[in-house]
């Protein structure tokens, strides 16, 4: 009886994980960059992790099928163009203004949904997406002007919502550890293709190297091995409301450990974020599964 009960909070437990690993990773990034340049970062942190990944699991990667490799790829390919458009719009855009934007994937996942697959969001999800970016706002925003960083930001947030829903299509079924080795090879030969014009700068210190290698088995191998093995038992647009945690995990780590204060907007806009998770978790029932949906898509015309 209570087996089924636990299963279905495994997947979303998974998830709320990810988002705290990730959260966690803001102030070790943000002392990073100070001496590594943010390209330069992203290619050494997924060329490690893909060289791990690739050592230890070569033999799944050499039995993995053509189409699982052209899914892997095409899924690595999108995250990592997230990745530099979101990494090249916080050069001209203050960090408030870019987790705003870029945690706008929470209303853009919706709309991919239907805009690729046809696949109508129910009302309920649609009060979670905007009490999350209500939170996001509050937690974020102090001031908005809509420029070329802004822009990039927005772009960046968009490819994060396209990889969540083909994501969450691709990964019922697949071997989820294969299927992330292949999105990390992706997500490093791009990043690292970004970062070779001009030479790549390598972390200097031993805490800046400890800091990398946290990135790499952590928020890198880890997040994105739980993120897949979870999208495969959840949908896209509920993922995304959970997801949105991350600010609330990056702003609590930053009072633990980084010296900043507890303070309104966090208790306020965390609190919105919470509720939003709730209320998504609450009205899940009715949510398509992946495997529904991937189904599904064969009576649509789409292929």
């Amino acid at each position: 009886m209570h087996a089924p009960a636990r299963s279905s909070l495994a997947a979303p437990a998974a998830l709320v994980v990810v988002t705290a690993v990730w959260g966690s990773t803001f102030v070790l990034i943000k002392d990073l960059l100070v001496s590594v340049p943010p390209l330069d970062f992203l290619g050494v942190r997924f060329t490690i992790a893909a060289g791990l990944m690739a050592l230890v699991f070569w033999r799944r990667l050499r039995a993995a099928g053509p189409a699982l490799w052209r899914r892997g790829l095409a899924l690595g390919l999108v995250y990592a163009g997230g990745q530099i458009a979101q990494t090249w719009g916080l050069e001209s855009t203050d960090a408030s203004v870019s987790g705003f934007i870029t945690g706008m994937y929470v209303v853009l996942t919706p709309l991919v949904l239907w805009a690729l697959f046809r696949i109508r969001v129910r009302a309920a999800t649609w009060l979670a997406v905007g009490l999350s970016t209500a939170g996001l706002a509050v937690l974020s925003l102090r001031g908005f002007a809509l420029g070329a960083g802004e822009s990039l930001t927005l772009l960046g947030a968009a490819l994060y919502a396209l990889h969540i829903v083909l994501l969450g299509r691709w990964a019922a079924g697949a071997d989820a550890v294969t299927l992330t080795s292949i999105q990390m090879i992706s997500i490093a030969a791009v990043c690292l293709t970004g970062a070779l014009p001009g030479g790549i700068t390598l972390p200097a210190s031993a805490g800046a190297w400890a800091s990398t290698l946290y990135m790499v088995l952590a928020a890198g191998i880890l997040a994105l091995l739980l993120q897949t093995w979870a999208q495969a038992r959840m949908g896209a647009a509920r993922a995304a409301i959970i997801m949105t945690t991350e600010p609330v995990f990056a702003a609590a780590f930053a009072v633990a450990f980084g010296g900043e204060s507890v303070t309104w907007r966090l208790l306020v806009g965390g609190g919105l974020i919470l509720t939003a998770m709730y209320l998504a978790e609450l009205t899940s029932g009715g949510e398509p599964s992946p495997t529904a949906s991937a189904g599904a898509r064969h009576t649509d015309g789409r292929g």
